[in-house]
């Protein structure tokens, strides 16, 4: 993510900062299930995949009977209090994303991470973050989407980079174009500083693997850029991933994070989202992102055909 990172992400591809379209039917409440069981809140990070899982969510819960809203927005921090409170009920989330948040948030910025790249490790770290945030985790997928980051490959030729380790034995400043929560994070400037020794000078809050965060780095404005492991407009933008050596990123499986006291009242939103757990792979939701982004295809539709295609509706 996650961003997913922690903040967890926009873009043209895996995670770019979604369009307004679906956004603001979301926000309008878009859904046609018939309500019998009541409505449910759902939100998230406003980029691609995330619309693309919110869809998913709310096709999954209207199929079950429920009327769903949903609201994305830019920051995690915005929709986990009202998670927390019981103003939002559901959110998609990532595992290492949100147990870095949840720690961070309830023990400090100086917190020991609690997160590993071992998806079982981190989710048993997570449970009782979350335990305490009044939020119950679901059935996470095998899908995962992890930051990274990325060069020109013009930069990457002239300076012989291949790793983020390369990128910090040259010694030279770095400007890196980011979301907005990347400053401080274990799995974005702070890892990338402290861990690697990179000379992060500035970050740049213009969204994770968005248009706008590929358009400063193609500019030389920046000289870094987070982007996701599911985005496939890397190569067609003209970067190059550089590899994450250190192993610096935790698990990011998708999961769901849900309300407990909403799902105390309403157990059987269990059952409808961790359908989704059993079937969703990192490919899957690769393509999905690609047919939104690159292809163009509405996110509503392509969450349709995904679920009824795997027989989920």
């Amino acid at each position: 993510m996650a961003l997913r990172g922690i903040g967890t992400v926009s873009l043209l591809v895996a995670i770019a900062v979604v369009g307004a379209g679906c956004a603001n039917d979301a926000e309008n409440g878009g859904g046609t299930g018939s309500g019998d069981k009541g409505s449910v809140s759902l939100s998230g990070q406003n980029f691609t995949e995330m619309e693309i899982m919110a869809e998913m969510y709310s096709q999954l819960l209207e199929n079950e009977g429920y009327s769903v809203s949903t609201k994305l927005v830019d920051t995690r921090d915005i929709y986990i209090q009202e998670l927390q409170s019981g103003d939002v009920d559901v959110a998609p989330e990532y595992v290492g994303a949100l147990a870095d948040f949840l720690n961070i948030t309830q023990n400090g910025e100086d917190a020991e991470p609690v997160t590993s790249p071992d998806p079982t490790e981190t989710l048993n770290a997570l449970k009782p973050l979350a335990d305490k945030a009044n939020i119950t985790l679901l059935e996470p997928a095998e899908a995962s989407d992890q930051n990274a980051f990325a060069v020109t490959e013009e930069f990457a030729q002239q300076n012989d980079v291949a790793t983020l380790s390369d990128l910090a034995e040259l010694g030279q400043p770095i400007v890196l174009a980011a979301a907005p929560d990347c400053e401080g994070r274990t799995d974005c400037e702070a890892g990338l500083s402290e861990e690697y020794g990179i000379d992060i000078t500035k970050v740049l809050p213009l969204g994770y693997g968005s248009p706008q965060a590929i358009d400063s780095v193609q500019k030389g404005e920046s000289q870094l850029v987070e982007v996701a492991t599911t985005q496939s407009n890397v190569a067609a933008e003209g970067l190059v991933v550089l590899e994450d050596d250190k192993n610096i990123q935790p698990a990011q499986n998708l999961i769901p994070a849900v309300n407990s006291d909403f799902l105390a009242d309403n157990p059987d939103v269990a059952d409808a989202l961790n359908k989704l757990a059993d079937t969703l792979t990192t490919e899957d939701l690769t393509e999905l992102n690609t047919k939104v982004d690159l292809e163009r295809a509405d996110p509503a539709e392509v969450a349709k055909q995904y679920l009824e295609d795997n027989d989920l509706l």
